[in-house]
């Protein structure tokens, strides 16, 4: 692995099973997260778009073992994450967090400020006495803007932001290296999110932490990324440096996703629809290119052959067949 990597996904899949009986043996799958790779750099922004469902959450998930992939390779700062059991798993993660994008569940009601951003801390016993433990609690929570006289409220005492805040403060607390942030202004007030995000843009600056950031908004990732993949149902259709992604989007999908962004903001509801249709099931997807049925540019090639993600230009790789055709 080159030194500036800090985190390698290899071939990364989630399956769940489908029963029609308890009895009965999975006759199908669903495939939410189904083969994808990705490098994210020391320090970088990694953005992660798609519409719901696509396999966005799913795959943060994953790749922090909330939830177990089906088959894959994690490289976490040249360790191998998926090998990890027990006590070295336990003591990995203090490298990797995860931000959830609902600050009201996310938190648990019966403990304190203090003790919420302090549970982390005491797993790990990286502070051993109480007060180096206090002195790290009040140190994350003039970090993220918290008033200290909030250390002993309860989580139903604040705002979204304020949640939100504290559990930034949880996930840096043990001075992690990359943090999985899973749509984490999605359900905040819009003049709230701008403040979440440029906290977490200033907290990058001072700490170095390198973000997976996942969100249906493009606005917001365009505006905090360095490189983004766009997802469609399990699935990388396009992967490139920020600019290059905006300015000359390639795929098909990430084009209307593109296109409809004036189209919601201009509310033009008369307007016929960029991304027309319904999805299909993550269980039966279309046997070629995932998009195909959808998709304005689709071939006869499409619907029986999935194309291959390819490198169409440096550092801008794309899975369409109007490019395959041409190599």
């Amino acid at each position: 692995m080159e030194n500036d990597v800090l985190l390698k996904v290899e071939h990364l899949k989630k399956y769940y099973s489908i029963k029609t009986s308890s009895l009965k043996k999975a006759t199908s799958y669903v495939k939410a997260v189904d083969d994808i790779s990705f490098e994210v750099k020391v320090g970088e922004t990694f953005g992660v778009v798609g519409e719901s469902g696509c396999g966005k959450s799913t795959m943060g998930k994953s790749v922090i073992r909330l939830i177990e992939p089906t088959s894959g390779k994690i490289f976490l700062d040249g360790e191998d994450f998926t090998a990890l059991k027990g006590k070295d798993l336990v003591k990995a993660r203090e490298k990797i967090k995860l931000i959830f994008q609902d600050p009201y569940a996310s938190l648990n009601p019966r403990m304190t400020v203090k003790d919420i951003i302090g549970e982390p801390i005491d797993i790990s016993k990286k502070y051993p006495t109480k007060q180096q433990r206090d002195e790290r609690i009040v140190e994350v929570m003039k970090q993220v803007g918290l008033n200290l006289d909030y250390m002993y409220r309860y989580p139903h005492e604040f705002s979204g932001g304020q949640r939100q805040r504290i559990g930034i403060a949880r996930a840096i607390a043990l001075q992690p290296k990359l943090i999985i942030c899973d749509e984490p202004v999605s359900a905040l007030d819009v003049s709230i999110q701008a403040k979440i995000i440029n906290l977490l843009k200033q907290l990058q600056k001072d700490l170095g932490i390198a973000y997976i950031f996942i969100s249906h908004d493009l606005s917001v990732v365009k505006h905090i990324a360095d490189r983004v993949v766009v997802m469609y149902l399990g699935n990388v259709m396009e992967m490139a440096d920020k600019k290059d992604l905006f300015k000359n989007p390639s795929h098909p999908y990430t084009q209307a996703l593109l296109d409809a962004v004036p189209k919601i903001s201009e509310e033009r509801i008369d307007d016929k629809d960029v991304l027309s249709g319904d999805v299909p099931s993550p269980a039966n997807p279309p046997k070629g290119c995932c998009f195909c049925t959808r998709c304005p540019k689709a071939m006869e090639i499409c619907h029986s052959i999935k194309p291959e993600l390819i490198e169409i230009e440096p550092g801008h790789q794309c899975a369409c067949h109007l490019f395959t055709n041409q190599k």
